[in-house]
């Protein structure tokens, strides 16, 4: 999909969340088929403009601030960020946004917790493209397969062990991490990160260990796209191995890019979001 477009307009909107007050973006016409783009960590809805600006063209584009990022809340205590209050989140915008089955894309903790969703609740979705997020579960039962696997993985996720010592990672991010990191993390944006750097580490301490130590089992019938940045320095493009049995109407793209695919290849990523969306109508 070209990256020559034009501006479509943003309608910034607040939906109430599980106790929370969510900030929500919407683009383009709501006939349209609607596309619920899902942001990570330490990141903001605006990591999607450029593929939310594409697809906006042809799509009922929705994005929102996850709890603990931008203009949405953020509640205070660890296990304010588990699974079961991402998931409530979402709902309710599902819940204010579409009557029926969106197509759902998420990158980092987007697609980790997009995982989650489309796995317990697939109804409300038509079809799901992952990028550099994988299932926790998935992982958790990749590692005790695959010691090579796991092994490589570790690698990438040195930042995360840190990231559950209590108050280290927090005075890192308030000591000035936050503004040696926002040129890249954030252009434009840096005040705010270290607020939701800091908050966004209850993601990390509410679910990591309880996942990847005891595995769900996390099965989806929605069709579903991973788009595997082969240049990314947090997840292995490894981690894919084997998950045609967890999701079998699976789709792989690989893109010679790093972790941050949405802001840095806007077009390729919005030109397969729309094509595996086409594909699996609705």
């Amino acid at each position: 999909m070209s990256e020559a477009s034009s501006e479509v307009a943003v309608r910034p909107r607040r939906v109430r969340g599980d106790g929370v007050d969510l900030a929500v973006f919407e683009q383009g016409d709501p006939a349209r088929p609607t596309v619920l783009l899902v942001h990570g960590y330490p990141d903001t809805h605006a990591v999607w403009d450029g593929v939310a600006g594409l697809l906006a063209r042809d799509h009922h584009v929705v994005r929102y601030d996850v709890r603990g990022a931008g203009d949405s809340a953020h509640p205070p205590g660890t296990r304010a960020y588990a699974f079961e209050h991402l998931m409530a989140d979402l709902r309710a915008v599902l819940d204010a946004v579409a009557a029926g089955p969106v197509h759902l894309a998420g990158h980092d903790w987007g697609s980790i917790q997009a995982w989650e969703a489309v796995c317990t609740m697939p109804d409300r979705f038509a079809s799901f493209t992952s990028i550099s997020g994988p299932c926790l579960d998935h992982v958790g039962r990749l590692n005790r397969r695959d010691p090579r696997v796991a092994a490589g993985q570790l690698v990438r996720s040195w930042y995360i062990p840190l990231f559950r010592i209590p108050v280290l990672p927090e005075a890192l991010w308030r000591g000035g991490l936050a503004r040696a990191c926002a040129p890249v993390l954030r252009p434009g944006r840096g005040p705010a990160l270290a607020r939701d750097a800091v908050a966004g580490l209850g993601l990390y301490r509410a679910n990591m260990a309880d996942r990847l130590g005891a595995p769900r089992e996390r099965r989806t019938a929605v069709p579903t796209q991973v788009i595997v940045p082969l240049r990314d320095a947090f997840v292995s493009p490894r981690l894919v191995t084997g998950l045609r049995e967890w999701a079998p109407d699976l789709t792989l793209r690989r893109l010679d890019v790093g972790h941050w695919a949405p802001r840095t290849r806007p077009g390729p990523i919005a030109g397969w979001i729309a094509e595996h969306a086409a594909r699996a109508g609705r």
